[in-house]
């Protein structure tokens, strides 16, 4: 089979979990022998990546987007899919319902595809109302125009299909299994088991703010160390920093892929605050670093950390929840073990295996004859509000 992977910023992976999974199914897919061909951004600015034609068996297309933060995904999808209809491929994965408004030129080029909804993006702080009426309309486009939806989550599923009695089909990421050794730790000054972590970008509904303002009202001994930056936000870096006692290490952006594994491993507990997407690749490689987790109390978040996960809503459950924990090292121990039991569930062959599944479904034309309308057949739950830090259920599907 000959199949596309549009929307997402491309491989080698560096930035979230469809740049993951696009790396990690293409991949795969390409060693059973289909030709994958995924489309990539190029570089903000010239020279700072090579651009090369091939990545672990996958044909690259570089092009390039707007270099603003409510234009770059759709004007990269736009020259992506003008690119596709003059090099058709089989089949076409579209991530991220934000490209939705191009499904109608891949169906008209008669290329079968699905589109991967990722999580409930209307509900992120970052977009105002016009943004979220967008990705509100861009969820029915995509309920309307795929042949086929992907979803990486339950509460995702059940959300299409309470919202719009739409199917989806269950593809979930990869947990990868580490034991990294613990040698990089000096270079921090950390030592393994010696302190607490949080590893997410900037973002309100990512409740960093929350965790470490709950922090700093424990009485923990190990230190927090937050992994991360806001890409587009000042205002809330200054407004997490300025809630940081002495016990809080900032480090920004840890791009060294063998120190940031040493750091889920090796920490005390990971706190994890996501919350408005599906199955989060940064928690998925906790569990599978064996992590004892504190989440953030949300379905998704339920959903994979289940029993070994402990859970908060504000920042008093934050310090309550790290004191009980610092209180009892070895019921630490237990919920790391049992993660690492949890994570052998996610496994990239057979998340690759269902990607193939559906693409051959998807060639055959093994899908509803009839699309679902698009049209809401419920009252979202949470509809038109974003996620703040103040709306602690946000996220709930």
């Amino acid at each position: 089979m000959d199949i596309a992977m549009v929307g997402t910023r491309g491989v080698p992976a560096r930035y979230g979990g469809f740049e993951t999974a696009v790396e990690e199914v293409g991949r795969r897919l390409a060693a059973a022998g289909h030709r994958v061909v995924v489309y990539c951004r190029t570089a903000a600015k010239d020279g700072d990546t090579e651009a090369p034609d091939r990545y672990l068996g996958m044909d690259l297309v570089h092009l390039p987007a707007a270099r603003k933060r409510s234009l770059e995904t759709l004007s990269h999808s736009a020259l992506s899919v003008g690119h596709l209809l003059r090099h058709r491929t089989n089949a076409a994965f579209v991530f991220n319902a934000a490209n939705a408004p191009l499904l109608p030129l891949i169906r008209a080029a008669r290329i079968p595809v699905a589109t991967h909804v990722d999580g409930l993006e209307w509900q992120r702080a970052k977009w105002g109302g016009a943004g979220r009426r967008y990705y509100r309309t861009a969820e029915a486009m995509a309920v309307r125009w795929s042949d086929a939806l992907i979803a990486d989550a339950v509460g995702i599923a059940d959300y299409y299909r309470r919202e719009f009695d739409a199917p989806t089909a269950l593809l979930t990421y990869g947990a990868p299994l580490i034991a990294p050794g613990s040698e990089r730790l000096a270079e921090l000054g950390l030592e393994p088991g010696g302190y607490h972590l949080v590893v997410a970008r900037f973002e309100p509904e990512n409740h960093v703010d929350v965790i470490v303002d709950g922090y700093r009202r424990s009485a923990a001994t190990k230190p927090l160390v937050v992994v991360g930056s806001a890409p587009y936000s000042d205002e809330y870096t200054g407004r997490v920093h300025a809630l940081a006692d002495d016990r809080v290490r900032f480090l920004g952006g840890v791009w060294d892929q063998t120190q940031l594994d040493q750091l889920y491993s090796n920490c005390f507990t990971y706190l994890h605050g996501h919350s408005v997407g599906g199955t989060n690749p940064s928690l998925l490689r906790a569990l599978g670093g064996g992590a004892a987790v504190v989440a953030f109390d949300v379905d998704f978040n339920r959903e994979v950390t289940a029993e070994a996960g402990r859970y908060w809503r504000g920042a008093d459950d934050v310090a309550a929840v790290v004191d009980a924990a610092e209180a009892d090292p070895a019921g630490v121990a237990r919920d790391g073990d049992r993660a690492r039991e949890l994570a052998s569930g996610y496994d990239w062959d057979d998340v690759a295996a269902g990607y193939e599944q559906l693409a051959r479904r998807l060639i055959a034309r093994d899908v509803p004859d009839r699309r679902p309308s698009g049209r809401r057949t419920a009252v979202a739950p949470l509809a038109g509000r974003p996620v703040t830090s103040s709306a602690r259920a946000a996220g709930r599907s």
